[in-house]
């Protein structure tokens, strides 16, 4: 895999699915050799601060950012948004109420898994979850690895040799905790609009993040998403197939959207993603850094 210098999308422990402090995940990259970074955390921006001091302290640059949950016409979207002004008191509003309904949310999701015939070893989850929000990627660590799975065709996907077993925790959330899967617990995600009006409101760049993840290669609903104030879109991402990065790719340029490009590295949920692997070329990686990072205009 391409090793960049550039990495516009990870998660610090601050995501409900990440797993390092802010400031370890800044000094790993400075190990990685990466130079300009955004630690983009779900919903929050609490390790903001914390990673651009220690991006001071290293010499790495880095970009204020957070990745937030919204949705537009039925579909789950995420959107980055850079260059925020963290201090904004309504993405604190933002993360709390989440939060809230997660913990909500977490009996029910433990119970759709359950009944799908999947054992899930409750003490060992008990110790995995954080805040008292259970996620699919915390009931996957509790279940693939354990014996009573063993033989359970549900299961053999994420273990070695299988088709899922790359990132065994979070293709098990794709598969079974997503959206339109059986263990989907719906959590009410704000408006893509209301979205892309708070990160203007805090100064950012609205970016849609990983879309062949999401949208696929939909071309009218990333039409109706960037007509919604949506700035450009994340074409290099360790998520997309070679054929995702050349459609994204087309459909930026020819639209004069921004692209940017990130690893979506969490740690231990997604062991097959490092950091700086966001499978941009060379050249690109030039651009992305000239027109994005060093001559930005919002």
């Amino acid at each position: 895999m391409i090793k960049n210098i550039i990495d516009l999308h990870m998660h610090s422990g601050y995501s409900d699915d990440g797993e390092f402090k802010p400031s370890v995940l800044v000094q790993m990259c400075k190990d990685a050799g990466l130079k300009y970074i955004a630690v983009a955390d779900h919903n929050s921006v609490k390790g903001v601060e914390e990673a651009v001091n220690k991006g001071e302290e290293l010499g790495v640059k880095v970009i204020t950012a957070i990745e937030i949950d919204c949705t537009y016409e039925g579909v789950n979207l995420h959107v980055l948004g850079y260059y925020i002004d963290y201090n904004l008191k309504e993405f604190g509003e933002l993360e709390e109420n989440i939060l809230e309904q997660e913990k909500k949310a977490s009996p029910e999701r433990l119970r759709l898994v359950e009944e799908t015939g999947i054992y899930v070893n409750r003490d060992k989850l008990s110790k995995i979850a954080k805040n008292g929000i259970i996620i699919g990627e915390d009931i996957a660590e509790a279940s693939v690895y354990e014996p009573e799975n063993k033989e359970n065709p549900l299961i053999k996907p994420y273990l070695e040799g299988g088709s899922r077993s790359d990132n065994p925790y979070v293709n098990f959330y794709w598969d079974i905790c997503a959206q339109g899967k059986p263990a989907y617990v719906p959590v009410h995600f704000i408006s893509l609009k209301e979205a892309v009006d708070l990160i203007n409101k805090a100064g950012g760049i609205p970016i849609l993040a990983h879309p062949g993840n999401n949208i696929h290669e939909d071309k009218k609903l990333l039409d109706g998403i960037l007509d919604s104030g949506v700035k450009g879109m994340e074409v290099y991402s360790s998520y997309h197939s070679s054929e995702q990065i050349e459609f994204y790719r087309n459909e930026a340029e020819s639209r004069n959207c921004l692209m940017t490009c990130g690893s979506d590295f969490h740690g231990k949920i997604k062991p097959a993603i490092e950091l700086g692997g966001c499978r941009c070329d060379g050249n690109t990686e030039k651009k992305i850094i000239e027109n994005f990072i060093l001559n930005i205009k919002k």
